[in-house]
């Protein structure tokens, strides 16, 4: 028997869900297998997913292959129409054990070769927990999944399903567990990650869970966020970042652009002031914090104009690690029904914003000359500052361990040190 292969496709959750599926896998013996968790997020990632599930018959003719993920869920007759392509699996179905039984039980037989169902009528997260993603020094913690949101340009929503929150006492017991093997970052991740609470009893906000995690798990070195939207923080999680060390001064903000008609018209929460204003807040109260953002070029109707507004966010909000997105229109979206940007346009934007953002990443680089940090070593010669910076060392360190090291130079990407 060979044990099952899985492929990833997209975003961080995605790969903490895989690690999850290899797990209920594991435990049913599911053999000879090929899994793709994929990504929707944009056409070219549809695009690309197709692509790589002929890669994979390809390179394995005799075995079953499974499609999940984002990309089955909101399109699985694409999918399910290849001849490459054994069983579709929703992203709900996924997570569950029964599902992974049933196929490794009769694979085609008495499993329903498409399964997925109405991902809008989950309320509750899935409840397979796993210990230990990541590195050997840092893991991710799903704390909610889904998104209540309808900005005009995503199809998430309907990948993901509604906001879910996971419970605080479930959250903190797996944290716990964590610190007890030896980890010494956490990185709470979801969809939605400030819309956490809401849907739970009393509806707490993340500031309330990331206070109590500090408080209860008072030996975890360092707590991570991953990205947020910066609208909905709340007075908690300002309280957090202004008095909790534990929590790393680096948050990754959904922006998607700094022109307010442009942002009207995606139907975000925010205008290009809120994501100013909260920048400043938050680096008022930790000087020491960097911002990661993602922001989209391109979008239906942006003109230069609009364009030159998202190009000076990233000096107005001091953003650092950019995710740049070329916009590509998704069938059943608003937006791919608003005049488009020509192609050769949006790449140039997109180019023009990954150049600001190298920019700022070479700033901050020179700004840590001589300057110590705390490293959290993720490979032998390769670690993060506090801030997520890399930092490369000319000799071998602990893995795993957080160390002190004074910064002696840097690359176009990384910090040195010796």
């Amino acid at each position: 028997m060979n044990a099952p292969v899985f492929t990833t496709l997209g975003c961080r959750l995605n790969a903490y869900e895989t690690e999850a599926m290899k797990d209920l896998a594991g435990q049913v013996g599911l053999d000879n297998a090929v899994v793709i968790n994929t990504c929707a997020v944009t056409s070219e990632a549809v695009r690309k997913a197709r692509q790589e599930i002929r890669r994979l018959r390809r390179e394995n003719p005799n075995a079953r292959l499974i499609v999940t993920g984002c990309a089955a869920q909101t399109e699985p007759e694409t999918f399910a129409a290849m001849p490459e392509v054994d069983a579709v699996i929703g992203n709900t179905e996924k997570m569950r054990a029964d599902t992974w039984r049933r196929l490794a039980a009769d694979f085609i037989g008495d499993a329903e070769r498409v399964q997925v169902n109405d991902i809008m009528s989950v309320t509750e997260t899935a409840g397979h927990l796993i210990d230990g993603f990541g590195t050997r020094s840092r893991a991710y913690v799903q704390v909610q999944n889904g998104c209540d949101h309808r900005c005009t340009f995503c199809i998430i929503p309907f990948g993901r399903g509604n906001s879910r929150s996971v419970a605080a006492g479930v959250v903190v017991d797996q944290i716990k567990r964590l610190v007890d093997a030896g980890y010494n970052e956490v990185v709470l991740t979801g969809v939605d990650l400030t819309s956490w609470g809401a849907d739970l009893p009393g509806a707490p906000r993340l500031g309330d869970l990331v206070m109590r995690i500090l408080r209860l798990v008072p030996d975890l070195p360092r707590l991570r966020l991953s990205s947020i939207d910066s609208i909905e923080v709340d007075e908690a999680l300002m309280q957090a970042i202004a008095t909790e060390p534990r929590l790393m001064p680096h948050l990754h903000l959904s922006l998607q652009h700094g022109d307010d008609l442009i942002l009207k018209r995606m139907k975000r929460r925010h205008l290009r002031d809120d994501a100013i204003r909260f920048a400043e807040e938050a680096r008022h109260l930790r000087p020491d914090m960097t911002f990661g953002a993602d922001i989209i070029a391109g979008f239906p109707t942006e003109t230069e104009t609009a364009f030159q507004n998202s190009l000076r966010l990233v000096e107005e909000c001091h953003l650092t690690w950019l995710h740049v997105f070329p916009y590509s229109p998704r069938p059943g979206t608003p937006a791919a029904r608003m005049p488009q940007v020509h192609g050769t346009a949006i790449k140039a934007r997109a180019a023009r914003l990954r150049a600001a953002g190298e920019a700022r990443v070479a700033l901050h680089l020179a700004e840590q000359q001589g300057k110590q940090h705390k490293v959290l070593m993720e490979h032998p010669r390769m670690g993060r500052t506090e801030q997520f910076t890399e930092v490369s060392f000319s000799s071998d360190r602990p893995e795993g361990q957080i160390i002190s090291a004074t910064v002696t130079g840097h690359s176009a990407t990384q910090l040195l040190a010796g």
